[in-house]
């Protein structure tokens, strides 16, 4: 895990919290595992363990690189282009 290699890891200072319910998954009567949010436009979704993969749709759909752990007390980003992750400090 090297964030220096992932220039759109480089560019996040710090991370964005977004919904406490994947957005999608709200709208059609589904559960999910874990929550993401998108770095580049806040939209909160489940993740790659749920179901649906909605934050993997949402990064195929609009290219938007970074996730963010929308879960209590985990603070890391995740780029899907580069396939790394870095971690942050608790604010």
């Amino acid at each position: 895990m090297n964030p220096k290699s992932c220039n759109h890891l480089q560019a996040i200072d710090q991370i964005k919290s977004g919904a406490g319910v994947c957005e999608e998954c709200v709208k059609t009567g589904d559960e999910w595992v874990h929550l993401r949010t998108c770095q580049t436009c806040g939209v909160t979704l489940c993740c790659d363990s749920s179901t649906n993969r909605h934050a993997r749709a949402h990064h195929e759909e609009t290219e938007h690189a970074v996730i963010a752990s929308a879960e209590p007390n985990e603070y890391w980003a995740y780029c899907y282009n580069d396939n790394l992750y870095k971690k942050f400090k608790p604010e």
